[in-house]
C-alpha cells in the first residue's frame, strides 16, 4: 500500500538544521584576541573582561561596541543565505531524504515519487544529507579564513576516513587474502561460509606478507623503527616497479601519441579542416610552452621568459579545468 503523500510543509523538520548552519557560519567569522587588539583598560571600560568571563576571543570590533564592515557584510550574507535555504526547505523537497519499500526492501527514492505517494520522508537519510552538506560548507569556509569550524571538520574527516578504510581493508584484503589462505577452516566458520576449508598447495608463501606486516607494526615501538624500514622498502620498491611499466604504457606513451597530430588537417575531399587544424596547432603551442616553463637550464628572460609565462597560463587553465571537472562530476 502506498504511503501518504508528502506535502512540502512536512519539510519544516529541517529548520533546526538551518539554524545549526547559521550558527556554524557565525562561529567562522574572523575572531581576534582582544588582549592583542585593545588595551586591557579599554576592554574593562567597555564592560568586557576576558579573564573574568572565561572568554579570550571576541569578534572584531565588539570590544568597542562596533563590528567592522567586513564582519557585518559576512554576517548579512550568512543570514540571507540561511533564510533562503529555510524558505526552500519549507516549500520544496530540498534537504529531505526519501525512501520507499518495494517487496519488503527499503530503498532511496526521489521527492517526486514521494509526492505521488510512493515513498515517505526518512529521518536518517535526511540527517545524512544535512551532515554531508554542513561538513562540505565547513571545509569550504577555509577559503575565507582559517577557523575553528574548518579545523573541526578536518579532524572529523581524517578520523572517519582512516577508520572506514581500515575496516574495509581488514574485511576485503586481510581476511580473504591472508587469513583465509593460512587458516581457511577457521575463517570459513567465522567470517566467510563460502570459503573452501582446504589449504592451497603453496599456502606457506602467505607467511611472507604476514611477517612483513608484523615488521611494519614495529614502527610503533621507539626502539624498533629500524625493523619497519625493511618491509617499507620492499613495498615501495615492488610497487614502483609494477606501476612503472603500466604507467609508461597507459599514461606516458599514450599522451605522447595523442599529442602527435598534423598541423594541417585535410578531409577526404581534399579540403582543409580549419577548426581541427587550429585545435592541433593550439595543442602543440600550449604543450611546448608548458614544457618550456620546466626547462631551468636557461634563465627565463626575453623571448624564452615570455614563452614560459604562457606555459604558466596554460598550466593554470589546465588545473582549473581539471578541478572544475572534478567538482561537477
Amino acid at each position: 500500500m502506498a504511503s501518504e503523500k508528502v506535502t512540502p510543509f512536512q519539510n519544516v523538520c529541517c529548520l533546526p538544521l538551518i539554524l545549526i548552519l547559521s550558527i556554524l557560519f557565525i562561529l567562522s567569522l574572523p575572531l581576534t584576541d582582544i588582549s592583542a587588539t585593545y588595551p586591557l583598560a579599554k576592554a574593562r571600560g567597555a564592560g568586557y573582561n576576558a579573564k573574568s568571563m572565561g572568554i579570550g576571543r571576541f569578534p572584531e570590533g565588539v570590544a568597542d561596541g562596533l563590528m567592522t564592515r567586513e564582519t557585518k557584510l559576512w554576517l548579512l550574507i550568512f543570514v540571507v543565505a540561511g533564510l533562503a535555504l529555510a524558505g526552500r526547505v519549507a516549500t520544496t523537497g530540498m534537504g529531505v531524504g526519501y525512501t520507499e519499500t518495494v517487496a519488503g526492501i527499503t530503498q532511496p527514492t526521489t521527492y517526486t515519487q514521494a509526492h505521488l505517494g510512493f515513498g515517505e520522508a526518512n529521518l536518517s537519510r535526511t540527517a545524512g544529507i544535512w551532515t554531508a552538506a554542513l561538513m562540505t560548507l565547513a571545509v569550504l569556509s577555509f577559503l575565507y579564513k582559517d577557523n575553528v569550524v574548518y579545523k573541526l571538520s578536518e579532524s572529523i574527516f581524517i578520523g572517519v576516513s582512516a577508520a572506514y578504510w581500515m575496516v574495509v581493508a581488514f574485511w576485503t584484503v586481510l581476511v580473504p587474502n591472508l587469513l583465509g589462505k593460512l587458516w581457511p577452516r577457521m575463517v570459513q566458520s567465522w567470517a566467510m561460509p563460502g570459503l573452501s576449508p582446504v589449504r592451497d598447495e603453496h599456502w606457506y608463501i602467505n607467511l611472507i606478507p604476514l611477517v612483513l606486516g608484523a615488521m611494519l607494526l614495529w614502527r610503533l615501538a621507539p626502539q624498533g623503527t629500524w625493523i619497519s624500514r625493511w618491509p617499507l622498502s620492499f613495498i615501495i620498491g615492488t610497487t614502483a616497479g609494477l606501476k612503472l611499466v603500466s604507467f609508461l604504457q597507459a599514461d606516458f606513451m599514450s599522451q605522447i601519441k595523442a599529442s602527435i597530430k598534423p598541423l594541417l588537417v585535410v578531409n577526404e575531399g581534399g579540403g582543409i579542416e580549419w577548426l581541427a587544424s587550429l585545435s592541433n596547432t593550439l595543442l602543440l603551442v600550449s604543450m611546448l610552452a608548458a614544457l618550456t616553463y620546466f626547462f631551468f637550464s636557461w634563465e627565463h628572460k626575453g623571448v624564452f621568459g615570455k614563452v614560459s609565462r604562457v606555459g604558466v597560463l596554460v598550466l593554470m587553465i589546465t588545473f582549473g579545468a581539471a578541478f572544475a571537472n572534478t567538482v561537477m562530476a
